[in-house]
């Protein structure tokens, strides 16, 4: 009987040109505290979609000068999902999320246990007077399968309802995702950001870096961040897509 051929590390989608990192099956710890839990093979994007990519999804997509290489903004769920669509994609259910930023050994961060003054990723302390980065900046803040910006940056659609109860299911054994709900799942934080708890990888029912955001509207909901930041448009939504 011949052998399988192995799945490659690391492919390119030819409609957006997304690279994208095997993620193995396998057991990994999820939740705080962590749990194990088992997920299939599947490949998660490097980094978010950037304003050149999505350009290439809707023409009339404008972005500054020198921020081709930045995530795309604004983008709301139903768009995220839209430019899945268009490229042969999807968007991470949120335990996927979470394994491709903590890898297996339950780390609270892509880069390890420890916060490390936010030296590894954009947030509200170390943008200067900046707001995103390119999507390629903080190497050293990769995560153990070598995917850029699961941390800081932009917040990251899932595909998940949020459900404040779906970890206590998941520790139970059921990984079923929420069926409904107000509000989808995001995750990591963003460069508006300036508490550290919003860029955890590990993350329990009601920790800070676990939140619901709308689907049709790119702005801030209540809970997902400070309220004074209700009253305009909330610039940290990206898109992270992911494929079998």
């Amino acid at each position: 009987m011949a052998s399988k051929t192995p799945p490659e590390w690391l492919i390119e989608n030819k409609k957006d040109g997304t690279l994208l990192a095997l993620i193995p099956g396998g057991e990994c710890l999820v939740g705080d505290p962590a749990f194990k839990v088992t997920l299939p093979a599947y490949y998660l994007a490097l980094h978010p979609v950037t304003n050149a990519q999505y350009a290439r999804f809707k023409s009339a997509h404008q972005f500054a000068t020198g921020t081709a290489d930045h995530p795309v903004v604004n983008v709301n769920w139903d768009d995220a999902q839209a430019y899945c669509r268009w490229a042969g994609l999807r968007l991470p259910s949120e335990l996927e999320w979470e394994k491709g930023a903590r890898g297996v050994d339950g780390r609270v961060y892509p880069w390890g246990n420890e916060w490390q003054n936010g030296q590894h990723c954009r947030w509200d302390k170390n943008k200067g007077s900046e707001t995103t980065c390119g999507v390629w900046s903080y190497p050293e803040g990769c995560t153990p399968w070598g995917l850029y910006g699961m941390s800081g940056n932009v917040w990251e659609w899932c595909a998940d309802w949020y459900d404040d109860d779906a970890y206590t299911r998941y520790k139970q054994g059921d990984l079923t995702p929420p069926s409904s709900g107000g509000a989808r799942v995001l995750r990591g934080g963003s460069w508006v950001n300036g508490d550290e708890d919003r860029f955890r990888g590990a993350s329990g029912s009601t920790a800070a870096a676990r939140r619901g955001g709308t689907t049709s509207a790119a702005s801030v909901v209540p809970g997902l961040c400070d309220y004074a930041l209700l009253f305009y448009s909330f610039p940290g939504y990206a898109v992270d897509c992911t494929r079998h």
